[in-house]
């Protein structure tokens, strides 16, 4: 069980962990939820925070409302107190008030982005925030104010990145083309939602991160659980994940769903692994996704998940996966299609945009024979 497996975050020099530690659940330890109390008190949280480093993971994720605030100042104190500031990648967001009656401490505003900033630093113990997102796009503020301050904020040393999370893909192409065209810091993320049972990305969000060079998160990647197999349809622990929205369920337990979550239970089985394992595994491996946030709230939880990269799916199983979730593409998506491209734009022919071979995968391998900081001669005269 190892995630010591570092890759570039969308088109920069930022090196992270393809499993992402997800904070949410830290300081909510008395918060009641599916099956119980979903989140994590202090003692937990830092037990968990230990185990994911312990395993090689360097990349913590969380926000400025995340319980209230707590999450960032349990993040900030578990990485003080263990003195690596320096080895981990902290992920923050802002765009929700904590200020009720102040308009403007929430949103995406510039006074309000100052204002999350300072705070969210206080709370970390740290001077600067490795990656800093927009939490969620508030229909108002302008794309070119978010970007304009963004560049100020690492013009100034207090975030080293910036990205997106829960915006239109419009938003984001605007937001992505302005910086470009006037010389700011670019975005180099966007956080999305996506899992077997969540895959509407991949229409717009996914081809857009890869050509312009921005790596996806994708948050809830087992879906708040479904994933997992733990909530049946019907039994005491199906809570909110139920169908009837109209009742504050989700509408996770839909046919659809239900088809799904029998392959993945097939497979997970026949493979001798658990289906959270199979999920993640599944989704991180995608094209576009360059990590997947996980978060837990018991350390058994944790161990399960930190497993997903400890094997490989095979491919006819893993084009059952594909087959039993894909989503119909709606207008203008469906043209873009591999059959309708073929017959219609290229009349037969065989075209691509490049071999396989085009660009050669560059993965340097661990090295654990040093001595004072320099590999060993392995055997060279």
């Amino acid at each position: 069980m190892s995630v010591d497996q570092y890759y570039l975050l969308g088109r920069s020099g930022l090196r992270v962990s393809r499993l992402a530690l997800g904070t949410m659940t830290f300081g909510n330890g008395g918060i009641r939820g599916i099956g119980g109390s979903w989140g994590a008190d202090e003692d937990a949280a830092r037990a968990i925070f230990d185990r994911y480093i312990a395993a090689g993971g360097n990349f913590i994720d969380t926000a400025n409302s995340y319980a209230g605030g707590l999450s960032e100042r349990l993040v900030g104190t578990f990485v003080a107190e263990s003195g690596l500031r320096d080895d981990v990648v902290i992920a923050t967001k802002f765009s929700n008030s904590l200020s009720p009656g102040n308009p403007n401490a929430g949103g995406n505003g510039r006074k309000a982005m100052m204002q999350a900033v300072d705070a969210s630093l206080k709370r970390l113990k740290t001077d600067y925030i490795d990656l800093y997102l927009l939490h969620t796009w508030d229909r108002m503020t302008p794309a070119e104010e978010v970007m304009r301050t963004f560049d100020d904020l690492v013009r100034a040393g207090k975030i080293r990145y910036a990205g997106l999370s829960d915006v239109p893909g419009w938003y984001a192409a605007r937001a992505q083309a302005w910086a470009e065209a006037h010389t700011l810091t670019q975005p180099i993320c966007l956080q999305l939602p996506y899992s077997l049972v969540e895959r509407s990305i991949e229409h717009e969000f996914v081809p857009f991160a890869e050509t312009l060079g921005l790596g996806i998160t994708a948050w809830s990647p087992l879906a708040m659980g479904l994933l997992s197999g733990k909530y049946r349809p019907g039994s005491a622990e199906e809570g909110r994940l139920s169908q009837d929205m109209s009742g504050g369920g989700l509408g996770l337990f839909t046919e659809r769903n239900r088809r799904i979550l029998a392959v993945l239970e097939r497979i997970a089985g026949e493979m001798g692994r658990s289906m959270a394992q199979v999920a993640l595994n599944w989704c991180v491996n995608r094209p576009g996704i360059a990590a997947a946030i996980v978060g837990a709230s018991r350390l058994s939880q944790l161990d399960d998940n930190l497993a997903a990269l400890d094997f490989t799916i095979p491919l006819e199983f893993r084009t059952e996966l594909d087959e039993a979730s894909a989503i119909d593409a709606p207008y203008p998506y469906a043209l873009f299609a591999d059959d309708y491209q073929a017959a219609i734009l290229n009349a037969g022919a065989s075209v691509g945009d490049k071999p396989p071979s085009y660009r050669r995968e560059i993965l340097l391998p661990k090295v654990t024979d040093y001595a004072f900081g320099q590999p060993r001669n392995k055997g060279r005269g």
